[in-house]
């Protein structure tokens, strides 16, 4: 807080904010807030198990890499079969839920698991904490990215930084607040410590970089607050003048909201969570959408198919007519509605360099074009997408696609999120694995701790690398 000349505190944005995430209670959380937290834990496990399979290798090699920094075994690598110290598995374990593009998200656009998730697990699991404990500093690092995406309208969509280096890490500094016990001056240091560590470059989509930007804010959330508690300084006002907002943001920013209406109520609730349905970009899903949509229609032909246009907002950094790779073609609204029309579905395996550059695509492809209207809102749960398809003898069929189905306010069921879990976890897990780690992950507030969960989602770490689809190895 820090004192005027008067000796009275002086009240800093940062203060304030530190006051809201102490003062936030599992007792005083809605049953709402909880059980979307629930399908959290459960969505959020689920992807990175499926990360450690991702296609180009991304699974193998950041569990390769932290294996070989043989940190002291304190936390679980999912999927890689061992553990490391918690900063390692915060890393490793934050790149592989965001490896496939699977995770989820909300509004305004941000990824709000992949860089906190792996950080209260790490902690968790080797102080002991309890899964009440887990969810609390889950909802907690929910409501302070939320805010603080609200707060810094000048964070674009597809320009500048990257969210989970930016907000992400701030919600791990969060859920570390909360797991530790912070103080309000150590909590406001471990903020100020984050301060420094912000960055992420959203120029890095398509590669492997982009997923590790959750890894970096996982672990770093997590070494910010661990460092504040041993009684490391840092600015106590990083948010305050000439801090996070003047530096990343200069004139595109509302610093007030990052406390004003802070849990009241909870975003996690009010607009909600998006759990995607498809393992790319967000904004390819609607096209995709459409694409299925159209490829089940009785008169459709692909091999009739003559052009196939996509009206779209003007979001360019979804213009890849030619993605260099699999991984690149998650955020290409032309390979993803191409291979949607090919196909009649989008997974994991959609996204190999082998399905990119297959004969049939690379045909197809170049029949698909982006028509950018800008008569249509940029904003995600505003905005719509028209597909239309044009065939042999001047068959026409069009599709237009409002809302999602996962997206906020328009929630998946609790069956396709046990679909989803079951499909991601069990290209790494026994079918008898899949069933028992679901199971807790469904009532995760309930356990003593987070040491069942782990030691199932720890695997033999077989599956690194690309999984066929159906692939199931044991435990």
């Amino acid at each position: 807080m820090g004192r005027g000349g008067t000796g009275r505190p002086v009240v800093t944005l940062t203060g304030q904010l530190v006051e809201h995430v102490r003062a936030l209670d599992y007792d005083r959380i809605p049953q709402a807030a909880r059980e979307v937290a629930r399908h959290v834990f459960l969505d959020g496990v689920g992807v990175t198990l499926a990360g450690a399979t991702e296609p180009l290798g991304v699974g193998r090699l950041v569990t390769d890499y932290v294996r070989e920094l043989a940190g002291a075994p304190q936390a679980t690598v999912i999927g890689g079969g061992f553990r490391t110290s918690i900063t390692d598995a915060a890393f490793a374990n934050g790149t592989l839920a965001h490896a496939l593009d699977y995770d989820n998200t909300w509004y305004p656009m941000n990824h709000p698991t992949s860089p906190t998730l792996p950080a209260i697990l790490a902690i968790a699991e080797h102080y002991g904490h309890s899964g009440r404990d887990c969810l609390t500093a889950l909802v907690a690092a929910f409501e302070v990215q939320s805010r603080l995406r609200m707060a810094s309208t000048g964070l674009h969509t597809g320009r500048g930084y990257h969210k989970p280096g930016t907000t992400g890490l701030m919600g791990a500094v969060a859920a570390g607040v909360k797991l530790f016990g912070l103080d309000a001056t150590q909590a406001a240091m471990a903020f100020g410590i984050a301060g420094s560590r912000v960055g992420s470059l959203s120029l890095n989509t398509g590669t492997m970089t982009k997923s590790s930007h959750s890894g970096h804010a996982a672990r770093m959330g997590l070494e910010s607050a661990l460092l504040a508690g041993r009684g490391w300084t840092a600015t106590q006002d990083v948010f305050g003048p000439q801090g996070y907002f003047d530096t990343l943001l200069r004139d595109e920013q509302e610093p007030h909201l990052l406390v004003e209406g802070f849990a009241d109520p909870l975003r996690m609730v009010d607009p909600g969570v998006g759990f995607k349905k498809h393992p790319s970009n967000y904004f390819t899903h609607r096209p995709i959408d459409a694409a299925l949509a159209i490829r089940g229609r009785p008169e459709f032909d692909a091999s009739a198919v003559e052009s196939v246009v996509v009206t779209f907002p003007e979001l360019h950094y979804v213009d890849r007519p030619r993605p260099e790779t699999g991984l690149d073609g998650k955020f290409s609204v032309q390979y993803t509605t191409a291979v949607a029309l090919l196909d009649g579905r989008v997974t994991i395996d959609s996204f190999t360099n082998e399905r990119r550059f297959a004969a049939d695509v690379e045909a197809f492809l170049p029949k698909v074009t982006i028509r950018f209207d800008p008569s249509i809102p940029t904003e995600f749960l505003d905005l719509h997408v028209v597909v239309t398809v044009e065939q042999a003898g001047g068959v026409e069929l069009t599709e237009r696609v409002d809302q999602l189905t996962g997206m906020p306010g328009v929630p998946l069921t609790s069956a396709q999120l046990m679909e989803k879990f079951t499909a991601c976890a069990g290209r790494v897990l026994a079918a008898d694995a899949v069933g028992e780690l679901a199971g807790l992950l469904e009532r995760i507030d309930e356990l003593p701790g987070v040491s069942g969960v782990m030691d199932l989602a720890r695997g033999d770490g077989a599956a690194q690398g690309a999984a066929p689809a159906g692939r199931k190895a044991g435990r």
